[in-house]
């Protein structure tokens, strides 16, 4: 589905300029959740952005189904850090963003918005204010909203990096389960070690800055989890092994 070939990014002029990516080579299947994992700064938000079509590469090619990406692709969502919630809108209107600024007719797309809700367990705040909301459930209303249009490729950088642990291992399930029932293509970044391995089909480890990939690794748990699972010696070789490769690059220390 997304073939990257030795991409390049660089920003500012040829004299000044600064080197995000340097020849990321990544294929990814559909239905694949892939998570991109590296220290700040090192290009993960870089590369999700040249996905996006909201950078281009400087050099190298970028495809999505053998087509350059020239802008955002069909069936795109996005979530990131921020939720970007709308505060005069309640949370209903606020899911429906997406349908609204696409042109469609909202009331169409109001059962899927509740469906969503209902998942995350929101069904009784449609009609509160983003006010009135915790942080963890604003991003819930803001996963929601990205998954309104039934997305095939979804787009999140960092969304759960502003929360406390027991409201991110929540939407951790949340976000696992919503993908795995509509076996959509993710690319996710994140910091965090744990959660990429849990929510990931792949984990591709970046170098610091610029951006190389230094491992690709897929990770063989059973494809529906839960929270247990990271009680498992499979899910701690990963993360051992993870933590090792940072350990290598001078990047954790005891």
């Amino acid at each position: 589905m997304i073939r990257a070939s030795q991409v390049v990014k660089r920003f500012g002029s040829s004299d000044k300029s600064v080197t995000a990516l340097d020849g990321i080579s990544i294929d990814i299947e559909e239905g694949e959740f892939v998570s991109l994992l590296g220290p700040s700064g090192c290009g993960k938000s870089t590369f999700l952005r040249c996905l996006a079509g909201i950078e281009t590469a400087t050099t190298g090619s970028l495809l999505i189904d053998g087509k350059p990406i020239d802008g955002p692709p069909d069936r795109l969502g996005m979530a990131f850090q921020r939720d970007a919630l709308l505060d005069w809108f309640d949370v209903l209107e606020n899911v429906l963003l997406p349908a609204d600024f696409g042109g469609k007719r909202k009331r169409d797309y109001e059962p899927r918005a509740r469906e969503l809700l209902a998942m995350v367990g929101l069904k009784g705040f449609v009609n509160a204010y983003p006010r009135a909301l915790s942080g963890g459930m604003r991003q819930r209303v803001a996963m929601c909203r990205s998954l309104l249009l039934d997305p095939r490729l979804i787009l999140m950088d960092e969304p759960f990096g502003a929360l406390d642990a027991l409201t991110r291992d929540q939407l951790n399930v949340d976000l696992h389960h919503l993908t795995q029932q509509r076996r959509m293509t993710a690319v996710f970044v994140t910091h965090s070690i744990s959660e990429a391995v849990f929510l990931s089909t792949r984990v591709i480890v970046f170098s610091p800055r610029p951006g190389r990939v230094v491992a690709d690794i897929r990770i063989g748990l059973p494809r529906e989890r839960r929270l247990a699972v990271r009680e498992s010696k499979e899910f701690g070789d990963y993360t051992r092994h993870i933590r090792g490769l940072f350990e290598k690059m001078g990047l954790i220390h005891d």
